[in-house]
């Protein structure tokens, strides 16, 4: 791939993807530990780590899932204008 629009859209790609990885991952440890709690008891750290898990998910998430879909809507326009 010598084109530096795709190289650099294969960049993108490949940060969406491992924002997306660590964004699903904040939420798993979220749950995990809001289930802990439930069975258990919600002391302050697991209701932090809850919190940073949901947090930390949304603003890695959005955003990754956004540039995602950019990154897919270029690759087929240029496809149907034959770039």
């Amino acid at each position: 791939m010598t084109d530096p629009v795709r190289q650099r859209r294969a960049r993108w790609a490949r940060a969406a993807k491992a924002g997306q990885r660590l964004g699903y991952l904040c939420y798993a440890v979220a749950t995990v530990a809001f289930f802990a709690g439930l069975i258990g008891e919600f002391t302050a750290g697991t209701v932090r780590l809850v919190e940073i898990g949901l947090i930390g998910g949304s603003v890695l998430l959005a955003p990754s899932i956004l540039v995602t879909y950019m990154v897919k809507a270029a690759e087929k326009d240029d496809l149907e204008h034959g770039r």
